[in-house]
Formats: C-alpha cells, structure tokens, sequence
C-alpha cells in the first residue's frame, strides 16, 4: 500500500481532554494501528504538530509521545503546505481567530465544541469553510458512547413505538478546590473567561437530541451558580462568576418532550454520569455511557400506589440489557476516523460547522429563557 501522510496541527492538546482523547487515543492510536486505510492502496498516516503557548509543556508532551514537531507559532504551522489539517481543542474565546486563520490557509479544520461563543461567530465560521471549500467538523462524541450507540440501534428497531419523552440527568460533583483539588479547569466558573455549564453542555445536548430523537424547536432554562467561591490551580480563592447547573426543558419534532438536568454540583446516585430514559407508547429505554437496556409492553409490570407496605415489584429486575453485538471503537477514534475519510476520501459526515452552530444557538437560547423566565423557540439556522 501506499502511504501519504497528512500534517495534522493539533492546537491545545496539552490540556487533559484534548491529550487523552484526542492525541493519544485519536490520532496516535492510529499510528500503532498502522495509518488509516483509505481504500484503493492508500493509507493516510496522520503526521501532528503539536501547538500550544507554553513550550515547556510542549516539548514535555512531544518527547513523552515521541513526536518531533512543536511549536508555538501557530501562523508557521498553518503556512507549512505538508500540514493539510487543522484541529482546535483550546478554550472556547481563542477559538474563533485560530479557526478563521486556518480556514484562510486553506486548511480542513475540525475543532471541541462549541465552536465559537455566540452564534455569529459560529455560523461565520461554518460559512467560510465551506466557501474555502474545505472539509469542516465539530466533535459531538457523545454520539459515539457504545450506550447511546446501542440506543440508537433500538430507536431504529422501531421497538419504542412512538417516542413521547426523553429524560436525563447528567453531572457529577466538582470540587471547589479547598479540600481537594477541583477536576476541571477554573476557568469554567468565571463568565468573563467563556464559562458557564449552558455553553459547555447544552451544545452536546443539541446534536443529542437532533441526531437521535428529533430536531429541537423550542427551550425553556433556568440557571443557579449554587457555589459562589472556588479555588483555582495555584490555590487562590476566586469569586465563581459562571453558573454550575442549568435545568432545561426541549420540545422536539413530534411532540416530543425532553428534560436534561446538568449540574457540577451534585452527588452521583444513578447507574452512570450521564443517564437518559425514553418513554414510547411500546417501550422504554435507559442508556448510559457504555449500557443500554429496554422494558417492552408486553413485560411492563402493574404498579399499583401504596405507601404503607413495601412494594412488591423489582422494577430494575424487568429490564433486558441490550447486547453490545460489536467491538465499539472509542468515540473520540471513531469520529476522527470518519473525519479524515471524509477529508481525504470523500465520505459524508454529518457533524459539520453549520451543525455545531446549532449548538451555539441553543446555548444563547436557553441563557435568554433564564433571563426573561419564559419559552423561547428555535428558529431554522440560514442555509
């Protein structure tokens, strides 16, 4: 086979997520798997340049990698015609000028969600690639978790009937930073520096809800930054300027309703982090990260209500776990995957910038609801 190898400028992958996932068990899982075949006797072999401000953390992250290319003149990478593709997982306020730098160079680009603070600048962005005409994407991993994966398959069987509602609860807690140190950046609770739960969680939740059970056109939102004070990564004190848990309500095409709590402030007492149950006139569905399991009709047990004795139903008990059926890849590779052969091969891929923009506007959306305590609805985002 032939191999053609692509120069992929990753920007801000010294950071946890964009390392783990995105360098480690993205792009260099597919250098120990061989390259990506591509078809036709080709195999792409993804080449990164590692970009970042601290080149101390840099060169650290490339010689624990064994990669050689680093540097922090983003400008050099993008001018450099063996780097073809550009990938951004920075915070979200400097994401927007890297972008349109990239896009200018000419380059595919595929960036973390959200893809820009406000809506404008999203749908900018989706715009200008796609008149570069370059290959353009948004991470939306959470369709790939083999749970929502397997909930997918079920929604396609038919087995639910007519959906009717979806609920989830999602969060975990985070620590303020005192007692012990928080497991998330600081900047995510200061508003000034791009925080805040709605714009971090309510873009996954948009593709969540569009991909697997109906476009989103209406939201209704209420927001609480229920702690006041945390501690950042050198140990300051600093006032928690970004609200830490949103409580929303979606109507969906076909009268579908669907609820989502999201919250950094609470205690986990579910099966998983993330839980979503959908209710049908045939079925019932509850999937998490990784499991999924179903209760048909026919099987529905007769709750009756009495408080005064114990009741007599295992209601866990009349649940089938549904079969994994298949060696899921992890989201973060499968995406990749899909995006480059959509760069290099041609295939579609549906997760483009114009559908993260959908994202963005929900996030802005949901922040007007909290503000003026009303529904408001979702408009059709331009062509």
């Amino acid at each position: 086979m032939g191999r053609r190898t692509v120069g992929i400028v990753m920007n801000g992958v010294t950071g946890r997520m964009g390392r783990n996932q995105h360098l480690e068990r993205s792009i260099l899982a597919l250098r120990r798997q061989g390259g990506l075949d591509l078809g036709d006797g080709e195999v792409l072999w993804p080449e990164p340049v590692l970009v970042g401000r601290n080149p101390d953390r840099l060169a650290a992250l490339a010689a624990e990698t064994g990669l050689e290319r680093w540097t922090t003149d983003l400008d050099a990478a993008l001018a450099d015609p063996r780097n073809e593709v550009y990938f951004d997982a920075q915070v979200t306020a400097a994401r927007v000028p890297a972008m349109r730098a990239a896009i200018a160079a000419g380059k595919h680009v595929y960036c973390e969600k959200p893809t820009a603070e406000t809506l404008p600048d999203a749908l900018e962005l989706a715009q200008a690639a796609r008149a570069a005409g370059v290959a353009h994407g948004v991470v939306q991993d959470k369709l790939f978790l083999p749970g929502l994966r397997k909930l997918a398959r079920v929604l396609r069987s038919g087995l639910l009937g007519r959906l009717l509602s979806v609920r989830a609860e999602f969060g975990y807690w985070v620590f303020e930073g005192d007692l012990q140190p928080s497991q998330r950046p600081s900047w995510n609770y200061r508003k000034e520096d791009g925080g805040g739960i709605v714009l971090d969680m309510l873009p996954h939740w948009r593709y969540v809800l569009d991909h697997l059970f109906g476009e989103v056109r209406a939201v209704s939102c209420t927001t609480v930054t229920h702690v006041p004070e945390r501690w950042d990564e050198a140990g300051g004190r600093y006032d928690a300027t970004a609200e830490d848990a949103c409580f929303a309500a979606f109507r969906l095409d076909g009268d579908v309703v669907a609820t989502i709590n999201s919250s950094w402030v609470t205690r986990v007492y579910r099966d998983d982090l993330v839980v979503f149950q959908v209710d049908g006139t045939h079925g019932s569905a509850v999937a998490g990260l990784r499991d999924c399991r179903v209760q048909h009709r026919a099987v529905t047990p007769r709750p009756v209500w009495n408080p005064d004795v114990p009741s007599p139903i295992d209601f866990r008990a009349g649940w089938a776990e549904v079969p994994d059926n298949a060696v899921v890849a992890n989201g973060f590779l499968a995406q990749w995957t899909a995006f480059l052969r959509h760069a290099f091969r041609g295939d579609a891929f549906p997760h483009d910038l114009r559908d993260g923009a959908k994202g963005v506007q929900l996030a802005e959306l949901a922040l007007l609801s909290d503000r003026e305590r009303r529904w408001v609805d979702v408009p059709e985002l331009p062509a």
